[in-house]
């Protein structure tokens, strides 16, 4: 199996369950409002965005996209709007009420700075109630569920504006080409995070082949291209192995890479993924990938396990409609829908893994300074390398 298709499969479930579609304040008000300390002078204008923490009276705290902490003094006089995540002036903003924020609300603020200077004395106010943000995540997820695809890139053309996606795993039989455009949103994943709220602002010719790429859009009737509107891309690790030890204390676990045959420590964090495959789902899996069908059968599990094709469409556009021909659907006796299962396996904590433990992982990429970040980890996989020893087929499945 090539190292392309070991990478685009074993990730492709991953981004499709852990793709937030986060808008900050300054995205989905159509600008890019930063946090400004108030400056010395009593004369000018400070402002800061961020998330509401506590609420005392008229005195509020702002815990804003970096992580620091804002207080803001309301007034009377102060005007407060509330508008709707992604809308892109205060047309159709409504008057608010000051007692009506609440903690969780995101605010953007503009004022001047105390006399103290240790916080902005605010004199408007525009407002995106918790509830409206959920809501619009809710929607976004659901849309890049149903228009979004994604893939393992095998090459882009700047000067044309098209990206090409590995064939049988861009969510059908054919390789996919996505096409940019001028108002196409690009972001970049942080190289040690996959929230999308980390993510930055980017430009297509950072994105190289072996990169992985989900992108939304319009598809061509035949399946074959997609009319980006937005597009994130990032590069990950994936790791077949052995836990070789456990750091609980740092929370961090050592594992003997298959492929390489050389430890790799990661980091597991509050986000980390970490999940027990079930033992008859796992021996199914290592029959096909022994070609076999699960009955133990030789022939059908061969060619589905070594090719993988539209059948794993699925994986990567999750609840997604069929475009053309059988992109999105699955085959009688075809490969497991992996999403889906992995949806259903149960939590395992970095207390339940020991040494010799089997495990299958997706990992940022890393830092040169820092350690790479376990995005899902899967224990309960021996029969699947044992089927794959050098874990590349395995890994493929992920």
């Amino acid at each position: 199996m090539t190292s392309a298709c070991t990478r685009i499969l074993l990730l492709a479930a991953i981004l499709a369950m852990q793709f937030t579609c986060l808008l900050p304040l300054g995205r989905a008000s159509g600008g890019s409002p930063q946090e400004t300390q108030p400056p010395a002078t009593a004369s000018s204008t400070a402002k800061a965005v961020g998330t509401v923490k506590t609420i005392a009276g008229n005195a509020m705290t702002l815990v804003t996209d970096t992580g620091s902490t804002v207080s803001i003094l309301m007034q009377d006089s102060t005007r407060v709007v509330r508008v709707a995540p992604g809308q892109k002036d205060l047309k159709s903003a409504a008057p608010m009420q000051l007692q009506d924020v609440q903690v969780g609300d995101r605010v953007l603020v503009r004022g001047r700075p105390s006399d103290d200077g240790k916080s902005v004395v605010v004199s408007s106010a525009i407002v995106m109630k918790e509830e409206d943000v959920a809501a619009k995540q809710q929607r976004e997820r659901e849309d890049w569920q149903k228009r979004g695809s994604g893939g393992l890139v095998s090459a882009v053309d700047v000067s044309s504006g098209t990206i090409t996606l590995a064939g049988p795993n861009a969510g059908g039989s054919k390789a996919l080409t996505i096409r940019v455009f001028r108002d196409t949103v690009i972001r970049r994943y942080a190289p040690d995070s996959v929230k999308f709220d980390d993510a930055t602002m980017g430009k297509l010719d950072q994105i190289k082949p072996g990169d992985q790429v989900r992108a939304r859009g319009t598809r061509s009737s035949d399946g074959t291209e997609l009319a980006a509107e937005e597009i994130v891309s990032g590069r990950f690790r994936n790791i077949a192995g052995t836990v070789a030890s456990v750091d609980a204390a740092n929370n961090t676990v050592n594992v003997m890479d298959l492929a390489t045959k050389k430890p790799v420590t990661l980091k597991i964090s509050s986000d980390s993924q970490l999940r027990k495959l079930p033992p008859m789902v796992a021996q199914r899996i290592a029959a096909r990938l022994k070609g076999q069908t699960p009955e133990g059968g030789q022939g059908a599990g061969t060619a589905r396990a070594g090719a993988p094709g539209a059948d794993r469409a699925s994986a990567m556009r999750p609840g997604e409609a069929p475009s053309s021909g059988n992109a999105g659907s699955a085959r009688p006796n075809g490969p497991p829908d992996f999403q889906q299962i992995l949806n259903r396996m149960p939590a395992v904590t970095l207390a339940d893994l020991q040494k010799g433990d089997a495990v299958m992982i997706v990992s940022t990429e890393g830092t040169a300074n820092g350690q790479p970040t376990a995005i899902t980890l899967l224990t309960g996989v021996e029969p699947i390398l044992s089927a794959s020893p050098n874990g590349g087929q395995a890994a493929m499945l992920l």
